[in-house]
């Protein structure tokens, strides 16, 4: 118990912009912002976009940077991509920034009928993706991906780290068209440099280690996680394959199909996203349409479900998306 005069320790698990990363793991700062000031010096064109967001989406560097083409649409987000569609329409490329819940839940006709149907290049890049708060379903993204897949035209891209993000925002401008991008902000975590001559590719998946006995394909942070998990059972002997899909669309399907038709194995689809829309369908999809088969199959996603609030440990223990989870799921299904 603290002493009356002692301050209690800060709780920041359950904070709307808590960090994944672990304590004693590398982290770079704010790389969203920080790769899009680099980008304007090549691509005079952009403009940043967001709803009273900017700090919390790191787009606050650019705005301190690049002033005169920072644009404060206040709390109103439907207005902030219909001023997106309206800037691409002038030759400008909008990068549009706020939380994910509010680019898509709120938004989303404004998302649909001004930009995507004139396929307009406006880049919609969103914070605090699936569960990645602590605040309940008012702020937590967990259908963002279905949504996004489901508008046509629109690329979808599910960054897995800091390298990723940095990798990825020069590629999403490069490329002629709508896209949605998750972004995970502050400190983010340094993962993918670990993996020898990693870059990120737009379309592309990437197998980021083998294993004879189960293949994990993931997205985002659950990228992270199923390295992690890989690490603990092959602890157990287990062998885990990871291969990483930052891009859900357009689904890298002929790597994805190769890879599970290598070898009978489980395979496993992680992603921070509902079980519904996002990844695993995307995947089960592609190999039913391929005719590939694997001889055992699941999930490892969060729940058809509006989920708790509380601390983001916590969270991700009982949904089953922390590395301890995530290893202890495999080895049931793997025993079953």
């Amino acid at each position: 118990m603290n002493a009356p005069n002692e301050p209690k320790p800060r709780l920041t698990t359950s904070a709307m912009i808590a960090s994944i990363a672990d304590d004693d793991q590398p982290v770079r700062a704010a790389p969203f912002g920080k790769a899009l000031v680099e980008l304007v010096r090549e691509r005079p064109e952009i403009v940043g976009l967001t709803a009273d967001l900017a700090r919390y989406t790191d787009l606050h560097l650019f705005a301190e940077a690049y002033p005169e083409r920072f644009f404060q649409m206040g709390m109103a987000e439907q207005l902030l991509m219909g001023a997106a569609g309206g800037m691409a329409k002038e030759g400008l490329m909008p990068f549009a920034t706020t939380y994910a819940v509010f680019a898509t839940r709120r938004a989303y006709d404004f998302v649909h009928q001004v930009i995507a149907e004139d396929r307009l290049n406006v880049k919609i890049c969103c914070a605090l993706p699936g569960l990645t708060t602590g605040y309940g379903p008012s702020h937590q993204a967990t259908e963002d991906l279905a949504m996004m897949r489901a508008v046509p035209g629109m690329t979808v891209v599910d960054p897995c780290d800091a390298l990723d993000i940095e990798q990825a925002v020069p590629q999403i401008a490069a490329h002629e068209g709508p896209v949605y991008m998750r972004l995970l902000r502050g400190n983010v975590p340094m993962v993918l440099d670990a993996v020898p001559g990693y870059r990120f590719q737009l379309g592309k998946a990437r197998r980021l280690r083998d294993g004879n006995d189960v293949l994990i394909v993931s997205s985002g942070l659950m990228t992270m996680r199923a390295l992690e998990a890989a690490a603990d059972l092959e602890a157990d002997g287990i062998g885990a394959a990871v291969l990483h899909s930052p891009t859900l669309k357009p689904l890298d399907e002929d790597t994805i199909v190769e890879t599970v038709g290598e070898r009978e194995r489980l395979v496993v689809v992680a992603e921070n996203h509902s079980v519904v829309g996002g990844l695993t369908e995307a995947v089960a999809t592609a190999l039913v349409r391929r005719r590939t088969q694997p001889s055992r199959f699941e999930t490892a996603a969060l729940p058809d479900d509006f989920l708790d609030a509380g601390a983001l440990p916590t969270l991700h223990e009982r949904y089953g998306i922390s590395r301890s989870a995530l290893a202890a799921r495999i080895r049931g299904w793997l025993q079953a």
